[in-house]
């Protein structure tokens, strides 16, 4: 399969995407910045893996920067996993603007963009393409100070359940892997003492395994999970 994988120069994103190549699918991997990891890639996996830095706030070039000089026409995409974002993380009195809009460009419009041009490519193509949104336990617990970034997760669940409903007749598919509390960049400014109450909320007391979270978006873009779609799948150590 040839894979479209935002956010996969760390974290989740990179796990994913070291998961799918070692399945023996192409990636088209876009992240902001070229990293060692990414490198690292390029040289395991010289055949199938394509890597492009794109500024995924730059919503009014992801047709340019994506599908006209990276992924273009004539290859057919089969599925798109949409995991780049950024935590905008405050209290909501202190709200900022400018940073909110930031976020919604990267976390909700650019993700938005993605799907539009990603379905155009499957529609000419006619392939059942499989979509795939990671999104955030934040969404449906509350955390303190994550108010904003849990509101841009839940506008992309709706997107995703909607797209669903819009293109499931064409076997098209769009899911959402909504993964628990996991220890990435993002989460290494929090405490032990911080971590610990997270956990003990879970019904695993632990934190949830990225490679479990990478295996679920494997499974929903492959042909095992031809009847899943409009759903939200919990990865999160029972946190729910």
């Amino acid at each position: 399969m040839n894979i479209l994988l935002t956010g996969c120069s760390r974290g989740v994103g990179l796990e994913i995407c070291n998961l799918l190549l070692q399945n023996e699918n192409t990636v088209f991997g876009i992240a902001r910045t070229y990293t060692e990891d990414i490198k690292v890639l390029e040289k395991n996996f010289t055949s199938n893996f394509f890597f492009r830095s794109v500024d995924l706030a730059n919503v009014a070039n992801i047709q340019k920067n994506v599908f006209k000089e990276f992924v273009r026409n004539n290859i057919r995409l089969d599925g798109f996993v949409n995991n780049a974002a950024f935590a905008y993380d405050d209290i909501i009195t202190n709200l900022n603007l400018n940073r909110l809009e930031e976020m919604y460009a990267v976390n909700v419009f650019s993700p938005m963009m993605l799907t539009k041009y990603a379905i155009r490519n499957m529609l000419l193509h006619r392939t059942k393409g499989s979509i795939v949104h990671i999104s955030s336990i934040s969404a449906h617990t509350g955390y303190k100070g994550l108010a904003m970034y849990a509101s841009s997760k839940g506008a992309l669940e709706a997107f995703s359940k909607n797209t669903a409903r819009e293109w499931g007749e064409l076997s098209i598919r769009s899911n959402v892997v909504v993964p628990g509390f996991m220890e990435t960049t993002m989460s290494a400014n929090l405490s032990i003492e911080q971590k610990d109450r997270i956990y003990r909320r879970t019904s695993l007391k632990c934190p949830t395994d990225i490679k479990s979270v990478a295996e679920t978006v494997a499974f929903l873009l492959s042909d095992k999970a031809s009847s899943i779609t409009g759903q939200n799948i919990y990865v999160d150590s029972g946190t729910i």
